[in-house]
């Protein structure tokens, strides 16, 4: 009878320890040891034939456009930089219901290679339910239902396809492990079985995976840095709009982003997503304003959504969606400082329109001008958009890609452009007109 021994496990990070600690020796994480019951002596694992190593010279690789496959969905293909990449192992993540499993079976049918789906929470018939009211072609796509990492391996190795796709990584597990399905140790081990498949076969690997409670990859971090490409699903339940960004790209930029629209038959991509969060703008409302901000190549273009009401209590409240909540806080510190407005009576809620996110510097002026259309209740012109960073002394920054905001704001309409004067504009032809300015003030006072 094999010998076990208890081990307690850092979901965070995947570090091991003997003992139980309230908190990670190695990551710093409180409460996130479990208990792991491991074997001291597991059964051996298949010989394997020791292969010669060999190196390589880079001129002797071949990098041919053909290594990577476009997927049919140009919104996917952004994300991922070009397509699909030979021998790739890609995980895609987000909320339960966000469309994972959807847009997964809607690129396989697009791509029309010769698929195996492997399925560990459904079961062939109710895939193909689901493939059928999506209305996507299953001829190419072969259904695995299997959880064994071994099987699935061997499967892969035998039939060869030309691309895997194995809902969810969570739900597979190694026989050679007593730990549950799901735990630090499986998803680590499995995700690493499946590395070794991709990177021996040339075969592509997209592995669905789960989020815990905090809105992270469930499983250890590890296995975000084995992949070659981490996608992650954002969207608000009440909204149709999902966001796919790559959080890591090994063949491609980390900055891109995708849109899709969720219908009946499955995720829709948007090509021009700038007219998608200004629909149903209102005009003749204070606290509104317009800014252009890069996403990755891409300009788009997004609607700030300022409310400054009177505080019933000692302390005001202040919410930020779409927006980081520090840097809320620094631009309506800077507004009191520096342009002597008063927030400290007042509640302050900024909401970014469509659940897109803005990270980026240049929102910030936009950001502080809706702050203030909201605390002065005026009115900044429909067909004016601000851009630009804003410094704690006051100052507008300049912002990179000037030039690709101001054309994305031509193709929209606008007619009006307030930018930082410290841009070189002298290299600009718009055909709108340009508002530069060097401080908050200097903006207020030309809107």
């Amino acid at each position: 009878m094999p010998k076990t021994k208890s081990v307690y496990i850092c979901s965070s990070c995947g570090n091991e320890t003997s003992k139980w600690a309230g908190r990670c020796p190695t990551c710093g994480e409180w409460n996130t040891l479990s208990e792991q019951i491991v074997n001291q002596n597991p059964p051996e694992r298949r010989a394997a034939a020791v292969k010669q190593s060999q190196s390589y010279g880079f001129d002797e690789l071949d990098s041919a456009v053909e290594s990577r496959s476009a997927t049919g969905i140009e919104e996917l293909d952004r994300v991922l930089g070009g397509g699909v990449v030979k021998g790739s192992l890609v995980l895609i993540s987000g909320d339960p219901g966000i469309g994972k499993s959807t847009i997964l079976l809607q690129m396989c049918s697009s791509l029309g290679l010769n698929t195996l789906y492997v399925s560990g929470e459904e079961s062939p018939r109710q895939l193909k339910l689901r493939a059928e009211r999506l209305g996507v072609n299953t001829s190419n796509i072969r259904v695995l239902a299997q959880t064994d990492v071994a099987s699935v391996c061997e499967h892969i190795r035998s039939c060869k396809p030309e691309l895997v796709v194995v809902d969810s990584i969570q739900t597979m597990y190694r026989d050679d492990l007593s730990s549950a399905p799901g735990s630090v140790p499986q998803v680590r081990e499995s995700a690493a079985e499946f590395m070794r498949v991709a990177k021996d076969t040339e075969i592509p690997v997209f592995m669905v995976g789960h989020v815990n409670k905090e809105g992270s990859v469930a499983g250890p971090k590890v296995m975000e840095h084995m992949v070659d490409c981490v996608l992650y699903f954002e969207g608000e339940r009440t909204s149709d709009f999902r966001i796919l960004r790559a959080i890591k790209n090994r063949f491609g930029s980390t900055n891109e982003i995708g849109v899709f629209e969720m219908t009946r038959t499955g995720l829709r991509q948007v090509s021009d997503p700038s007219l998608l969060f200004l629909q149903g703008k209102p005009e003749n409302v204070s606290g509104i304003s317009t800014v252009c901000v890069m996403e990755g190549s891409r300009p788009i273009v997004a609607e700030v959504q300022a409310l400054v009401a009177q505080s019933p209590f000692p302390v005001p409240r202040r919410v930020s969606n779409g927006f980081d909540y520090s840097r809320l806080n620094l631009l309506i510190a800077v507004l009191e400082k520096r342009c002597g407005m008063v927030f400290s009576t007042s509640d302050a809620y900024l909401n970014v329109i469509g659940g897109l996110r803005l990270d980026e510097p240049a929102a910030d002026l936009s950001v502080a001008a809706a702050l203030a259309s909201g605390l002065k209740d005026f009115i900044i012109p429909a067909d004016t958009m601000l851009i630009g960073e804003v410094g704690l002394a006051g100052e507008i920054r300049a912002v990179t890609s000037l030039e690709r905001r101001i054309s994305e704001a031509e193709k929209l309409g606008f007619r009006r452009c307030v930018v930082p004067a410290r841009n070189k504009l002298s290299a600009l032809k718009p055909a709108i007109e340009l508002v530069p300015v060097y401080t908050l003030k200097d903006a207020f006072n030309k809107l």
